[in-house]
């Protein structure tokens, strides 16, 4: 039986022909944890997205986010000049960070903990039917491999992991970002 880092591992290694960077972030979207929610006010469960999760969102100064005391720096072996973080409740292994964070743009992408969805109820769990149905704008490239864009922030895309049987992570990311290339 493959377990969920198992498969992860898989993911990043499918992605080999991207950037490393890109595949770390990717990676990062799987088992993040620990991090304060965003309020869903129809579920009451925390939440990624549109604008961030809890109290890191996407665009804030990487003083203001290690200003929140919930993110630690990482050195991760990738080409980008952005800063590569985890939260301080969830530190990955190897070249995967749970956001990065540019000098210029601030926090460009976040991944998501665990089993935290988007607002949209997609997570870790759905199955690509369920991803399909509620994102009927997915679309596909070399770069992030299937994607949509984030209902409510024109700004940003969520980057889904997903096996043929289910959704492993999410990432939401700033789109006019320099980090990933």
């Amino acid at each position: 039986m493959i377990n969920k880092r198992s498969m992860m591992n898989q993911t990043t290694t499918l992605r080999a022909g991207r950037s490393a960077l890109v595949a770390a972030v990717l990676a990062g979207a799987v088992a993040l944890t620990g991090a304060a929610p965003h309020a869903n006010a129809a579920a009451g469960k925390a939440t990624l997205g549109p604008f961030g999760y809890g109290n890191i969102r996407l665009g804030m100064t990487e003083a203001k986010a290690r200003g929140t005391g919930r993110i630690v720096r990482k050195t991760i072996k990738a080409d980008t000049t952005c800063s590569a973080y985890d939260f301080k409740n969830h530190r990955y292994e190897g070249n995967q960070a749970g956001l990065f964070i540019s000098k210029k743009q601030g926090v460009v992408t976040i991944s998501a903990p665990g089993k935290v969805k988007t607002p949209q109820g997609i997570g870790w769990g759905s199955t690509p039917a369920q991803l399909r149905a509620t994102y009927s704008n997915l679309k596909q490239n070399a770069l992030y491999g299937t994607y949509a864009a984030v209902p409510g922030n024109p700004k940003a895309i969520y980057v889904f992991v997903a096996s043929k049987r289910m959704v492993l992570g999410v990432t939401l990311v700033m789109t006019a970002q320099t980090c990933l290339r």
